[in-house]
Parts: C-alpha cells; structure tokens; sequence
C-alpha cells in the first residue's frame, strides 16, 4: 500500500505550466533539471505529478521510506543510490518527455491498460456492465484527493465520456475541475490507478493529492 506524506509547498515557477493556459509562463524551470529538488518538481509541474512519481519511483526515488528526500535534489537522490551521472541524465530525459507529451483537454480518458484493469475488476466483482464513477473528495496535503467507484448508471447531473469501452461519469459540478484529466493503472508496489490532471496548480511532496490555487 503506498503511504502519504507532506511537504510545504514550494514555488520554483511564477506559473505552473498548464495545458488550459496557453498564456501561463514559462521561465528557467519550465524543465527539470538535476539541481531540482523532488518537491520543487512536483509543486512546479502538478498537472504531472502521477506520472512524474511513476517515473521517479521506477528508479528507486520514492519520497517516503527512502533515502532519496522530498528536500533533497534530484542529482543527489539518484547518486545517494549508487548511480552515475548518465543515470541521471537519462532520468532527466524521461521526466522532460513526460512533460512534453499531449493532453486531450477537451474530454476525459482512460488508457488502454486502466480500462483493460477496470474491466477485469468490475467482472471480478459481479459488474460487468458498470460504468466508472470519477470525482473527488477534500483530503490530502493539497486539498483534493480522486474518487474512482462503480456506477451502475449515469445520473441526469452527468456528464458522459467513453474511452476503450468503459462509461465515464462525472457529476457536471466536478466537470470544469476534472475535464482534460487521463486515468491511467501502475502496476508493483504502489500499483493502482493514477491520474493526471491538467487543471492541477499545486500537489503534495508525493504527488498523491492536488489543489487548484
């Protein structure tokens, strides 16, 4: 089971880039960089913090439990583990990636590996033909955390989106906050289904909660 943790929040950018804001800033730390600290990339770039943590925790970066702190920069998390420099510089490239890549902000989607998972699960629990239920609810360091049950049919408040054969609903309240958002599934020691929201200003030291301010 993964664990949470807090970290105050820094600012290493005026405006976070946002795909919904194509007039938002962009300075020196619109990229990662090896002087960066974890918790200066995650408050710089929540809009990624899932698949940013994804990436990091693949190799071996994990912000709880670990040697590798918030605090710490990226340079000396992935030294401490007995890594060279071209490590690090391949981390670098593979974190940049992941902010270049595209986000449809115009619907909500799942990935062909979390539908595949989601479907498994719902025949495992007698659903097959439910739908999925997304919202969030107020928890976390950030201020929201994601809500991801079974739905057996949409309500007249929903909004509706399909994406590889799986019912998305989501209460019309939640759609401006939600919208644009990519639900992917991890598999291993935090395996689960992660999100990725494009709305997102602020997430916590790990990534596992997120706010709009």
């Amino acid at each position: 089971m993964s664990k949470s943790c807090c970290s105050s929040k820094t600012s290493c950018c005026e405006e976070a880039p946002n795909s919904t804001n194509p007039s938002s800033k962009k300075n020196a730390s619109s990229k990662i960089v090896p002087s960066m600290t974890i918790d200066e990339i995650f408050a710089c770039f929540p809009q990624r913090a899932q698949k940013l943590a994804q990436i990091l925790s693949k190799h071996g970066l994990q912000c709880v439990g670990c040697s590798a702190s918030t605090w710490e920069t990226l340079e000396s998390g992935v030294l401490k583990h007995g890594k060279s420099a071209r490590d690090l510089e391949e981390l670098v490239i593979k974190l940049n990636s992941c902010l270049d890549e595209p986000m449809d902000i115009t619907t909500i989607t799942l990935t062909p590996k979390a539908a595949s998972k989601f479907i498994e699960i719902s025949a495992a629990e007698g659903k097959p033909n439910c739908g999925l239920r997304f919202d969030e609810q107020a928890a976390g360091c950030s201020g929201f955390e994601y809500v991801l049950d079974f739905s057996l049919k949409a309500d007249a408040d929903d909004a509706v989106y399909k994406s590889h054969g799986v019912e998305i609903h989501i209460n019309k309240f939640s759609l401006s906050r939600l919208l644009g958002c990519e639900i992917d599934y991890v598999d291993g020691l935090q395996s689960g289904f992660k999100i990725s929201n494009p709305n997102a200003r602020s997430s916590c030291g790990c990534g596992s909660s997120h706010g709009y301010e």
